[in-house]
C-alpha cells in the first residue's frame, strides 16, 4: 500500500538517510597495514592505492626506463665517436658510470627509509633525472656535435674543450644520480599501494612485482631498437631529447597520482639503529641470556600501533650474541624507574631482530651476484660472439646487440606463462605456491642451461670460422639466430631470479628498510658487472701463454670463448649448491599480526 501520510514520508526519508550513511561507512573501510593518505590520515581502501595507483607507477617505470636506456645503451658509442675516446677508455668510463648508478641506489634507499619517505624521494630524484637528460641534450646539441652531422660511424667530431667535456660528465652523472636514487624506491612505493593484510590485495601485490619487471623490459625494448637506431645513425640529439621527453612524461604521470597514493612515513636512520644494537651488545658481552627470550625488552604495543604501520618482529634464536642488546640488567631497571631509556645500552627485541634480518639476507644476496655475472654477458660477450657470426638475411643486416630483444620478449612471455600456467598447476598439485627462494633457485638452474647453450653454440661457430681473418666480422658462416636459445633462457631465468628477488627482499626486509631491500637487487647487478670484469681479467692472464692468445682474444676465432661460457656454467652450479645450503639455513622474518598488536594495545589501556 502506498505511503500517503506525512509521518510515513518522514519515516521513509529517515530510512534512506540511514541506508546512505551505512553505504558511506561501508565504503570508508580503512587499510589494515597502517598506510596513510597524502594528508597523513589512515588510508581508505576504496579511495587510495590498488591498481589505479599501481598502473600509473607501472607506466611511469616503463617511460623512465626508456629514458635511461636511451642514454645508457649507446653511451660507449657516444664516447668513442663524439668525445673521441678509444675503446678501452670508453668501456672503462661506461663501467664506472653504470656502477655509480647502482651505488646511488643505496643513497636513494637510505634517504627514503630514514627521512624523506618513498614519494618525496621518487619525485626529487626523477626531477634530477629530467634535469640531467635536458642538460645532456643541450650540451650535445650546442657544444659536442661539431661539425653538424658528425657522430655517426663514418664522421668523427672535432675535439672539445675541457669546459664542454666537464658539462657532458656533469650531465651524465646527474642522469646516474636521478635514476639510481629513484629505482629502488619506485618498486617499493608501488608495492605500498597494496594492503598485504587483505587477501585480495595481497595477491595483487605479488603480481605487481612481475608486471613491474615487465614494464622495465618493455621500456628498454623501445630504447634498444628505435632510439638505438637513431643514435647509431648519428642522430644523438633526437635520441637524447626523446629520452628527456619520456622522463618528463614519467614525472608528470607520477605527480598525477598524488590523490590516490598510499604512504608509509620513514622510520628514522637505520644506521643508528644498527649501531645501537652492536654497541649495546658489545657493552653487555658478559651478560648471560635466558632461554626463550625471557628477560628481553620490547616496546609497548601502544607505541608500535601508533608508529604508522611499523610491526613488532618476533624473537628468533639465531645470532644469540645480539640478544644481549635487549637484555635488561640492573642499570636499565634503574632507568625505567626514571622513565628514561638509553638506546645505546638497551635496545628493543624488534630492533635486534632488524639487525638479525639483515645478517640473514646477506648470504642470499651474495649468492645472487654470480647470477648477475651470467646476466651481464648479454651486453658484452654475447654481442661479441654475435658480431663474428653471419648477421645478414639477404641484404638486411641484424645488429648483434639487437638480439637482446629476444631476451625481453622471453621475459614478457615467461611472466605470463608462470602466472597463468606454471603457478596454477603447481598450486593445484602441491596446495601451495613456489616460494621466492625456490623460484630464485630455479633461476640459477636456467642460467646454467643458458651458459651451456652459449658454449655449445660457440663450439659449432668455431667449426665454421676463418681463423686467419684480418677483419673478423661475420667470419663464421653460422647464423646469428643460433643465439636465440641462450637469450630466451636468460630471459626465463630473469623471471624466476630477479622477480623473485624483488618479492623476497621486499617481504623479508623490516618495515623501516623496505627500500634498502630493493636496493640490494640493484647492487647485485652492479657487483655482477665488477666480478665479470675481474673474472675476464683473471681468465686472460691464466690462459695467455706464449703462442696461446687466451680464451677471449681480439680475434675470437683463435680463442676459446666456449670454455669461458662452460666455466661460468660450472661456477654457477657451485653457486647453486651454496645457495641451496643458505636457503635451507635461512629463517623467515616473523611479524606480529597487526590485529594482535591492536588487541594488546587496547588491553593495556
Amino acid at each position: 500500500m502506498a505511503c500517503l501520510n506525512i509521518s510515513c514520508l518522514r519515516q521513509s526519508t529517515m530510512q534512506r538517510k540511514k541506508t546512505t550513511t551505512m553505504t558511506t561507512a561501508e565504503k570508508e573501510v580503512l587499510t589494515l597495514d597502517g598506510a596513510v593518505d597524502r594528508h597523513g590520515r589512515p588510508a581508505v581502501r576504496g579511495k587510495t592505492g590498488t591498481w589505479v595507483a599501481g598502473i600509473l607507477l607501472l607506466v611511469n617505470q616503463g617511460l623512465a626506463t626508456l629514458a635511461f636506456f636511451g642514454v645508457g645503451v649507446n653511451l660507449v658509442l657516444f664516447l668513442t665517436r663524439v668525445i673521441g675516446q678509444d675503446n678501452a677508455a670508453a668501456a672503462n668510463n661506461v663501467s664506472k658510470w653504470t656502477g655509480t648508478v647502482y651505488i646511488f641506489s643505496l643513497l636513494g634507499a637510505f634517504l627514503s627509509d630514514s627521512y624523506l619517505g618513498r614519494f618525496k624521494t621518487c619525485a626529487i630524484f626523477q626531477a634530477i633525472f629530467v634535469l640531467g637528460l635536458a642538460s645532456l641534450s643541450i650540451t650535445s646539441g650546442l657544444f659536442l656535435l661539431k661539425p653538424k652531422g658528425c657522430g655517426d660511424e663514418h664522421t668523427p667530431c672535432d675535439s672539445h674543450s675541457s669546459y664542454h667535456i666537464a658539462l657532458f660528465y656533469l650531465s651524465v652523472y646527474l642522469v646516474a644520480l636521478g635514476n639510481g636514487g629513484y629505482q629502488p624506491n619506485i618498486a617499493t612505493f608501488g608495492a605500498d599501494q597494496f594492503d598485504e593484510e587483505d587477501p585480495k590485495e595481497g595477491l595483487s601485490k605479488i603480481a605487481f612485482f612481475s608486471y613491474f619487471y615487465l614494464a622495465l623490459n618493455l621500456g628498454s625494448l623501445f630504447s634498444n631498437t628505435i632510439l638505438g637506431y637513431f643514435e647509431d645513425e648519428g642522430m644523438w640529439v633526437i635520441g637524447f631529447w626523446a629520452s628527456t621527453a619520456s622522463a618528463a612524461m614519467a614525472l608528470i604521470l607520477f605527480l598525477c597520482g598524488i590523490p590516490r597514493y598510499r604512504h608509509f612515513t620513514p622510520k628514522g636512520n637505520p644506521l643508528s639503529r644498527v649501531s645501537q644494537v652492536l654497541v649495546a651488545a658489545t657493552r653487555k658481552w658478559k651478560v648471560q641470556i635466558m632461554p626463550n627470550s625471557e628477560g628481553l625488552f620490547d616496546e609497548d604495543e601502544k607505541d608500535l600501533v601508533s608508529n604508522n604501520g611499523a610491526r613488532k618482529i618476533l624473537h628468533t634464536n639465531g645470532f644469540r650474541f645480539l640478544d644481549r642488546a635487549a637484555a635488561i640488567t640492573l642499570p636499565e631497571m634503574d632507568q625505567f624507574d626514571d622513565g628514561t631509556r638509553n638506546p645505546w645500552r638497551l635496545c628493543t627485541v624488534t630492533q635486534v631482530e632488524e639487525v638479525k634480518c639483515v645478517l640473514r639476507l646477506l648470504p642470499i644476496w651474495l649468492c645472487t651476484i654470480l647470477y648477475s655475472v651470467v646476466f651481464t654477458q648479454m651486453a658484452s660477450l654475447f654481442v661479441e660472439q654475435g658480431a663474428v657470426m653471419r648477421t645478414n638475411i639477404s641484404t638486411f643486416h641484424i645488429p648483434p646487440a639487437s638480439m637482446s630483444s629476444f631476451d625481453i620478449l622471453s621475459v614478457a612471455a615467461f611472466i605470463f606463462i608462470y602466472r597463468r600456467v606454471i603457478d596454477p598447476i603447481y598450486t593445484r598439485l602441491t596446495k601451495s605456491s613456489l616460494t621466492e627462494l625456490q623460484r630464485m633457485g630455479i633461476g640459477l638452474v636456467i642460467a646454467i642451461c643458458a651458459m651451456v647453450s652459449a658454449g655449445t653454440v660457440e663450439v659449432f661457430r668455431l667449426r665454421y670460422a676463418d681463423k686467419d681473418c684480418l677483419h673478423c666480422e661475420e667470419s663464421s658462416s653460422l647464423s646469428i639466430f643460433w643465439q636465440i636459445p641462450q637469450y630466451v633462457l636468460i630471459g626465463a631465468s630473469e623471471v624466476f631470479m630477479y622477480v623473485g628477488q624483488l618479492e623476497f627482499f621486499n617481504s623479508q626486509a623490516p618495515d623501516g628498510l623496505k627500500s634498502f631491500g630493493s636496493a640490494l637487487c640493484m647492487t647485485s647487478i652492479s657487483f655482477g658487472n665488477y666480478v665479470s670484469s675481474l673474472l675476464v681479467t683473471i681468465v686472460m692472464k691464466v690462459s695467455t701463454n706464449g703462442n696461446m692468445p687466451g680464451w677471449i682474444p681480439g680475434n675470437l676465432n683463435r680463442g676459446h670463448l666456449d670454455r669461458f661460457f662452460f666455466l661460468l656454467a660450472i661456477l654457477t652450479a657451485a653457486d647453486l649448491i651454496v645457495y641451496i645450503i643458505c636457503a635451507k639455513w635461512y629463517k623467515y622474518i616473523k611479524f606480529e599480526s597487526r590485529e594482535a598488536a591492536a588487541a594488546a594495545a587496547i588491553a593495556t589501556v
